[in-house]
């Protein structure tokens, strides 16, 4: 590894280090439902439309921002509705108005089955600040992917009134067998679609996605994945980010605008659909660390996450003879299993 990204390692871990010192809230997910228009091969909730999980009613999330804002300046935190998807709630505007009352961020991440112009236009009057919509590949390939025949459409649709919206907004593409592929023409259809941000995921094998063998990428198609977000990077045609999947090696600090570092627990954490307090919704229940129906939030944030803050627990199996631990530290908290062990690892498949 050259000298050069070395350092830019150490002075990364340096800042994280201090993240975690501090461990101030920066981002608040709410699951403010389980209930979902699509059927996803890939959710790691198992949604579904029937949910036998009630929504957690808005008075209920809206006492934890009350205690968030004894100890956080609210317009530092950026509350993103998700589920499930957030517009079966029939009162989600409510729910927006009700946040950006308190002086919180509001954001959004929907599959954009029932968002359109009429709908995005009420959303941002109750506050809306940012949104991000999944489009998954070309028609075929991404209604296989949801599940539904009119999902494609109906993203599409999404997208073009949001290049007309003035809110912030990108686009999520989870790769797979089917369109990695066709990345390039791709890119090139969000462009013209007047996409300017755009975010890539890789799947980890939980919930639905475990049963699915299409998701596993190969070690080869991992590297060309990471050459082609580096390459695309390079043209500044679109601002290409890989998500916070991992850690990632000789590619760390030049497929996304930060190095990599899990704020799961440390500047991010979740308030699920039964009030469980989590660092990540990706995160097995084991690692949940209280209740909003029996806990002070303010207390489980500043007192609990300590196996989220002091990974050292982590360096087992794979991780324990890593050379890459001083900058990994076991990798993220969603590729944990009950026992501890670590699920997947893409610097291995890099190496």
């Amino acid at each position: 590894m050259k000298r050069l990204k070395i350092i830019k390692l150490e002075l990364g871990r340096l800042r994280n280090n201090r993240r975690k010192k501090h461990h101030t809230l920066h981002q608040l997910f709410w699951e403010c439902t389980l209930r979902c228009n699509l059927s996803c091969r890939h959710c790691g909730s198992d949604c579904r439309m029937d949910c036998s999980q009630p929504d957690m009613p808005l008075s209920d999330f809206t006492k934890v921002l009350d205690e968030v804002a004894t100890f956080v300046n609210p317009s530092r935190v950026l509350i993103i509705t998700t589920g499930g998807e957030p517009l079966v709630r029939q009162d989600i505007e409510d729910c927006g108005r009700e946040i950006t009352r308190r002086g919180f961020l509001w954001g959004m991440v929907s599959n954009g089955m029932s968002l359109n112009s009429k709908r995005l236009s009420s959303l941002i009057n109750a506050g809306l600040k940012t949104i991000a919509i999944s489009l998954d590949g070309f028609e075929e390939d991404h209604n296989w992917m949801r599940g539904n025949r009119l999902s494609f459409d109906n993203a599409v649709s999404a997208i073009k009134a949001l290049t007309e919206s003035k809110i912030a907004w990108d686009v999520i593409t989870c790769i797979n067998n089917r369109n990695i592929n066709y990345l390039p023409l791709f890119r090139d259809f969000l462009l013209n679609l007047g996409v300017t941000q755009w975010r890539i995921f890789t799947i980890f094998p939980q919930g639905r996605a475990k049963e699915n063998q299409e998701f596993e990428l190969s070690a080869y198609q991992v590297k060309y994945l990471m050459e082609f977000i580096r390459t695309t990077r390079l043209e500044h045609k679109i601002k290409l980010n890989y998500s916070c999947e991992g850690f990632l090696g000789d590619y760390e600090n030049e497929v996304r605008d930060y190095q990599y570092f899990c704020q799961a627990g440390i500047n991010v954490a979740s308030i699920l659909s039964d009030g469980s307090i989590s660092g990540c919704l990706s995160i097995r229940a084991d690692y949940n660390q209280g209740n909003i129906y029996s806990d002070s939030f303010k207390n489980v944030w500043n007192n609990r996450f300590t196996e989220y803050r002091d990974r050292k627990w982590m360096k087992n199996g794979l991780c324990a003879n890593c050379k890459f631990w001083r900058y990994c530290e076991g990798n993220g908290m969603h590729l944990r299993e009950s026992d501890h062990s670590l699920i997947s690892c893409l610097t291995k498949k890099l190496q």
